[in-house]
């Protein structure tokens, strides 16, 4: 199957079986979206849910969380995982805002970068389901769920990954791709074991042929 087949065989059953498929993290604007992320990294979007709502209402813009202590943010995020050091990012980052972007989120990715605790997956999570940006964040689901499908071949990096499927996924496709491949990695093509019985798009998937050719072997 020609690389190109295999994209849009994937595209077709996505949007069919998940035509809207959206970040599972809450939030209402930018800012929130920004400190979500943040808090996700090794952690899930579940737990996040828990603790923002009250730390949206303590600070709900840079401002005030850049007038926060790491203290009394830390207590507000303590059940998500490395607590100390995102304590630390997140006034950083509110406080950078504050200082260089008049406490708005910036749009363009590289600026986003120049945040404390903002690496080029965070930014283009902002840029793609805020600003509407036709990039791809890869994440550990996306890059784990991409080499397996066969969407990518031995990428060794996560922006080598990023950058093949932003050249095969359509423009107007790549943002819900996004998150189609991370639900898929969470909730089917999971890490240890792969639930490749419910999986409506094994007949275009490399890791089950193999698997499927080891067992009839």
């Amino acid at each position: 199957m020609r690389i190109q087949e295999k994209y849009d065989r994937l595209i077709a059953y996505f949007e069919r079986e998940m035509p809207r498929a959206k970040s599972e993290l809450h939030y209402g604007n930018a800012f929130e979206l920004l400190v979500a992320v943040m808090l996700s990294a090794q952690c899930t979007d579940k737990r996040v849910n828990m603790v923002t709502p009250a730390l949206f209402a303590a600070y709900p813009d840079a401002a005030s969380l850049a007038a926060a202590s790491v203290e009394d943010i830390y207590g507000y995020i303590k059940s998500v995982s490395y607590p100390n050091s995102k304590s630390r990012h997140l006034k950083g980052m509110a406080e950078r805002l504050v200082a260089d972007y008049g406490g708005e989120v910036p749009e363009d990715v590289e600026q986003m970068q120049t945040l404390p605790g903002v690496g080029r997956k965070t930014a283009n999570v902002i840029a793609s389901v805020v600003f509407n940006q036709s990039v791809m964040p890869v994440d550990t689901h996306v890059f784990r769920v991409s080499e397996r499908i066969g969407l990518t071949t031995g990428s060794k990096t996560p922006l080598q990954t990023e950058l093949v499927l932003e050249k095969h996924f359509p423009a107007d496709k790549v943002g819900v791709a996004h998150h189609w491949l991370i639900l898929h990695g969470r909730y089917v093509c999971t890490a240890r074991t792969p639930h490749c019985g419910e999986c409506g798009i094994r007949d275009i998937c490399r890791y089950y042929g193999r698997r499927k050719s080891r067992v009839e072997d």
